[in-house]
């Protein structure tokens, strides 16, 4: 079979899409793809100044959603404005930052990178849905393999912080979030991407001590293994569009130990197919947020 390119994408016009983290890297080019591709495109922003820039590159029906996934306040405001949605797309996120907070208390990357699209998307189910092939895409990391989910602390409270440590927790979060949202709601499509490899601006935010030892260890292999953000938007593109992509499932670049290449169906730890522990952050993630969806 050929590779899986934006050419494959079906027609997307009378769908509306609401993409987070919008405004640059993977969350902006999938924005510009879906909108070139006949859909309405919510560009979820956490800067409406940065955003509205950001728009004026997307070749089609945008608008900028003022969404600042760390913190609950502005998540509650910008889901109140959707009134249409056919797929999310939960691509915003943070790598390796400094510890530190969320304006909810919370670890910085947990509550950014998990609890902060877990309750956009609670708070969006009913919208999609409404919709007859809703879709959410969550965008996860090859780092989840590395991840420890601590339920007992996810906030790191009573551990020593890692900037890796926490990352790795929040994007094997992301993972389990996935799986548990297609077990507690069939009718809406739940599958997770990675982009392998690719240059973004993301480690521009790493904790200094972190990103100066990726530098250090991985500068040459970053090179010649990195890909264009076109290529590493592939796999969530597939899972937010392809007829072929399923509930449950997990994409990435299908060619070198997954770090880059065409889209392809990506390998999951056993940690992130613990049921048990999905569940379990499930309702610890209503607890936190203090949204619960109407579902089993």
């Amino acid at each position: 079979m050929s590779p899986w390119t934006e050419a494959d994408i079906p027609d997307q016009t009378g769908r509306t899409v609401l993409v987070t983290g919008a405004n640059s890297g993977l969350g902006l080019r999938t924005a510009q793809v879906l909108a070139g591709k006949g859909a309405h495109v919510l560009m979820g922003c956490r800067s409406v100044q940065r955003g509205e820039t950001a728009r004026l590159s997307v070749p089609g029906s945008a608008e900028v959603l003022e969404l600042d996934l760390a913190d609950l306040s502005s998540v509650r405001a910008a889901a109140a404005k959707v009134e249409k949605l056919d797929v999310l797309v939960n691509n915003a996120g943070i790598m390796a930052v400094p510890n530190g907070r969320t304006a909810d208390g919370f670890e910085r990357q947990f509550g950014t990178n998990h609890l902060g699209p877990a309750a956009l998307t609670f708070l969006l189910l009913p919208v999609l849905r409404r919709s007859a092939n809703a879709r959410v895409v969550t965008v996860s990391s090859l780092m989840h393999q590395y991840g420890r989910m601590n339920l007992d602390d996810p906030n790191w409270e009573r551990r020593s912080y890692s900037a890796r440590g926490a990352y790795s927790q929040s994007k094997l979060a992301n993972l389990l979030f996935m799986r548990e949202l297609q077990r507690r709601a069939p009718d809406v499509e739940s599958m997770a991407a990675h982009p392998g490899m690719t240059a973004t601006d993301l480690a521009n935010n790493m904790a200094d001590a972190h990103r100066s030892a990726v530098i250090r260890a991985g500068g040459k292999l970053f090179g010649l293994f990195s890909q264009s953000v076109e290529m590493g938007a592939l796999p969530q593109l597939y899972a937010a569009t392809s007829p072929d992509a399923h509930g449950g499932a997990y994409y990435g670049p299908g060619g070198f130990n997954g770090l880059r290449g065409y889209p392809s169906t990506a390998g999951m730890t056993a940690a992130a197919r613990d049921d048990l522990a999905a569940n379990r952050l499930w309702e610890l993630t209503t607890k936190l947020t203090g949204i619960a969806p109407d579902l089993p």
